[in-house]
């Protein structure tokens, strides 16, 4: 079993990764970046979409969302904390390996390095071409993840949090000649203590430019925030963007 197909993890740990914080932020960043500036009626696929965190958000500004996760207790999470919000989305249980709607969405996201979960490379390549598939011709890709130059540069030294109810510690490991890297947890609550790790591909942001090229995606631009600033040595994050053709190349 791969390590994300543990449902125990994401019981566990669902308050913790997922938690009221990070909900507020995703909330603000949905009202704020030009980079999610959706119209209303906009069809948008969230792929890893957890527990909702910016499906309702972006539904709850007009667009219409598809939420894909392949944890069903994520995926109930999400649909609960919808209807207390009375959000309309829609949440499929699916692997992103396999999910395709051709030409339906006008922008996936992928969010919280989300992306590169799979340790071969044929895997990962085959999300990006479902995705590319999923989109309506003209329609883009954003995916947000953490990158090489802000490991290289900010170092991945052991973090202590405080959480509720208890201390969350994690520490964070280079795999494999900076090509994977893995992050491992210790919850301690009281006097129990849960550990859990997880583990993705590393990218740089000419490797993963590339990679959304070769997969068929077209005007690929790299950003260092969701508020569009350039990719350069102050980006905190690697935010990349690219289209689908508006014409297919067998159209044209």
């Amino acid at each position: 079993m791969e390590w994300f197909e543990d449902e125990a993890l994401w019981v566990d740990f669902s308050a913790v990764f997922f938690s009221a914080e990070r909900a507020a932020a995703a909330e603000a960043t949905v009202a704020s970046s030009p980079l999610l500036d959706v119209p209303a009626g906009t069809e948008v696929l969230d792929l890893g979409c957890g527990p909702g965190t910016f499906t309702l958000p972006l539904a709850r500004r007009g667009a219409t969302v598809t939420g894909v996760d392949l944890s069903q207790a994520l995926l109930d999470r999400a649909r609960r904390e919808a209807a207390e919000a009375s959000v309309d989305v829609r949440l499929v249980r699916a692997d992103m390996r396999e999910f395709v709607e051709p030409d339906r969405f006008d922008l996936a996201i992928s969010m919280y390095t989300s992306f590169g979960l799979f340790t071969e490379h044929g895997q990962n390549m085959r999300v990006l071409h479902n995705a590319l598939a999923s989109l309506a011709p003209g329609g883009r890709l954003l995916i947000d993840l953490f990158c090489k130059e802000v490991l290289a540069r900010d170092g991945g030294e052991a973090k202590i949090f405080d959480v509720e109810g208890g201390t969350l510690t994690v520490r964070g490991t280079v795999l494999e000649d900076w090509t994977r890297f893995r992050d491992d947890f210790v919850l301690v609550r009281g006097n129990r203590a849960r550990t859990a790790f997880v583990e993705h591909t590393l990218y740089s942001a000419v490797e993963l430019k590339a990679l959304l090229g070769e997969a068929g995606f077209v005007d690929v631009v790299c950003y260092g925030g969701f508020g569009g600033e350039p990719f350069d040595n102050h980006a905190r994050r690697l935010i990349v963007v690219g289209s689908r053709p508006a014409t297919d190349r067998d159209d044209a």
